[in-house]
This record gives structure tokens, sequence and C-alpha cells, in this order.
């Protein structure tokens, strides 16, 4: 079967999903094997960010380098492996460390495929960004429901993430070494061999991204458990959370190409914000799980565009290489998240867990605010 470019691109996306995604719903098992607290739990998420931040100091040297498909072939197929491996670890730790190995497993294949979407826009003139972003939400979807039915079979966490393991590792040889890269996008500047700092014009659409990225991030770490301390329900359906959110997030970015088109950037992130918002507002009130489930499917939709508009608009500012933007942008985006998973677990623990999806309503506000920050003329 012959794949076109694009089409093998957005097989990547979902390929990655697929092979990180599976984590996920398991983390109530895996919380309750290692015996600790909400606190305890968000401390080793940490771990993830801190990974995903050391690739910052050589993704884009690296990717200008040896290019997008040699990174693509070595870490997409180590990427279900390290997966599995995490759930073996002994101990909160032990995890912690593990994270933050796996945290530049994850990271270096993710910039690497929104590097090669971008270019993949530049050099046929078409937008591919969302729906490869849309395609990942599917996958994860689809990642999310095998995980429900692996709980429902009582696979433990390390059983059911092998099994994922061997079946996504030699696919994800196989969608790679056929990849054929774009050429990179033209820019004004050159490649830094340094560190490249984060302009105004990263940190303003850091901004923007930081309360939808924050709902995202609470909702994918503590949605599990959300629902089964809050409702009393079956193990199976705890982990729909998940499923309903990424419907909504699936939909909204395969369909959200066309609605840039038609109504622009702007007006799209800013309607898509405020059902962010209201999705929140829901979640957090929510006397029973049918309304808790409309509030993740709002949240799914509302968060949908985030971080493909942010990583576009990055990449097509043009005063430095796009890899060198997108590694910028990655960069402060995961300060802001190295913090917040053991400040929503603390939350958590001190307030309760719907507070953690509160906190975040604000900043989502302001981002209805700053989405004038993914205007064109505004990118510089």
């Amino acid at each position: 079967m012959r794949l076109n470019q694009a089409n093998r691109i957005r097989a990547v996306f979902a390929l990655h999903a697929v092979a990180a995604g599976a984590l996920y719903p398991r983390l109530s098992d895996i919380q309750q094997a290692l015996r600790v607290d909400d606190a305890t739990l968000g401390l080793t998420f940490s771990g993830l960010a801190v990974g995903t931040l050391i690739t910052f100091f050589f993704i884009s040297r690296l990717t200008e380098t040896v290019g997008t498909r040699p990174i693509l072939i070595v870490t997409l197929s180590l990427l279900p492996i390290g997966t599995a491996l995490l759930v073996a670890m002994p101990s909160a730790p032990a995890l912690f460390v593990a994270f933050i190995a796996y945290g530049v497993l994850y990271g270096l294949p993710n910039s690497a495929m929104n590097i090669e979407a971008d270019r993949i826009e530049a050099a046929t003139g078409r937008r591919v960004m969302n729906s490869c972003h849309g395609t990942w939400s599917a996958a994860y979807l689809v990642t999310t429901l095998a995980a429900t039915l692996a709980e429902a079979l009582h696979l433990s966490p390390l059983e059911h993430l092998a099994i994922v393991a061997v079946i996504v590792a030699p696919i994800a040889l196989w969608i790679t070494l056929g990849l054929e890269p774009a050429p990179p996008r033209p820019h004004a500047g050159r490649t830094d061999r340094h560190l490249s700092f984060p302009t105004i014009a990263i940190l303003m659409l850091v901004l923007f991204s930081t309360g939808p990225n924050l709902l995202e991030g609470g909702m994918r770490n503590w949605s599990v458990i959300y629902m089964r301390d809050s409702f009393a329900a079956p193990g199976w359906v705890d982990t729909l959370t998940l499923p309903a959110f990424l419907v909504a997030q699936a939909i909204g970015r395969l369909n959200a190409d066309r609605w840039v088109m038609r109504f622009g950037v702007v007006p799209v992130a800013r309607v898509l914000n405020a059902v962010a918002f209201v999705g929140g507002a829901l979640v957090l009130v929510a006397p029973n799980l049918e309304l808790a489930l409309l509030g993740f499917l709002l949240i799914g939709l509302g968060v949908c565009t985030t971080y493909p508009l942010t990583t576009s608009a990055a990449a097509r500012i043009g005063d430095k290489p796009a890899s060198q933007n997108v590694a910028s942008l990655t960069f402060v985006n995961q300060l802001v998240q190295l913090a917040s998973p053991p400040l929503l677990g603390w939350i958590a623990t001190g307030f309760g867990i719907r507070v953690i999806f509160g906190v975040t309503l604000p900043l989502v506000l302001g981002s209805i605010w700053l989405a004038r920050r993914l205007a064109p003329d505004r990118a510089g």
C-alpha cells in the first residue's frame, strides 16, 4: 500500500498518539499500584515535562543537521516500548526518573512531526496541520477505547501496554522508513548553534495557549481520577472521560482547517476558547456523571485547535528556522507544564479534585483576548 506524504505524516501523528496515549487511561491503576496520593502522583508527572525540556537544548540543531526522518525512524519505533516500561516502575521516585527519560523519547518525535507537517504545508500550499492533529486525536480515541476494553478484561497495565508495543513498533518503523521529507520552510535568519531563546512573538503565543493547555492537561491527567472520586460508577465508566474528550477534539480538529479558511483564525480561536470555558465550568459544578461527560466533550471541542494553531503560527513567523521557533514555543510551554502537575496535585489533595478545573478558567478567558496574536499580520 502506497501513501502520499501528507497521509504518511498523518499516519505518523496517529502512531504517536497510540504509542503514548495508552498510558493515560491506566493512571488510576498505576496510582493504586504505587499507593500514592494525588499530590505525589502529580509530582511524578512533572518528570515528563523535565524530559521534554531537555530536548529543547538540541532538537532544533538536530533537526536542521540530520532532518526529521531519522529522528522519527528511531524515536517513534521506541516510543511504545518506553510507554510499556513506565508501568513497570516499582515506586514513585523510579517512575519520576523514568518519566524524565520518557520525556525525551516523547518530545523528539513530537517536535519532528510538527516541523515536517509545517514543511509539507509550505511545500504544497495546503493546510494539513489541523488534520494531522485531528488524526492524532482520532487515534488517541481508539487507544483510549482499547484501554477501556483492557480494563474490562482485567488486563494489567503492563500486559496491555506490552501488547500495544508489539503491534505499534514495527508499523511505526515501516511508516517512517517511507517518509520523504519536504524541504525546510524559507526564513530570514540562520540556525543558531546555541540556544534559541523565545522572542516576544513566541511569548505571546505561549500566553494564549497556557489556559487551554492547562485545562487539557488537567483533563488528561486527572479526569479518570475525578470520575472515580466524584461518582459511584464502574471502573470502565471512569475511563469514558477520555473518549468523550477525544471524540469532540477529533471532530473539531478534522474540521478546523475549513473553519479557519471560512471565518479566519482569530474568530475560530475565540469561539472555541469560549466553548472550553463553558466545559470547564460544567465539570467544576457537575452533579452527575452525565453532565461531567458533557463538560469533557465541550473541553475537547474548545481546546482542539490550540496546539496546532500556535505551532503553525510559530513556524510561520519567518525570523528564524521554523524548527527553532517551534522549539522555543515548546520550551516555554513545557516550563509552564513543569509546574502544573505538582501544583494541580496539591490543589486536588487540599481542596478537592474539582477545583483543578476551576483554577484554569480565568486563564482560558484571557486566551479569548490573546487569540489576536494568531493573526498572520501579528505573527512577527
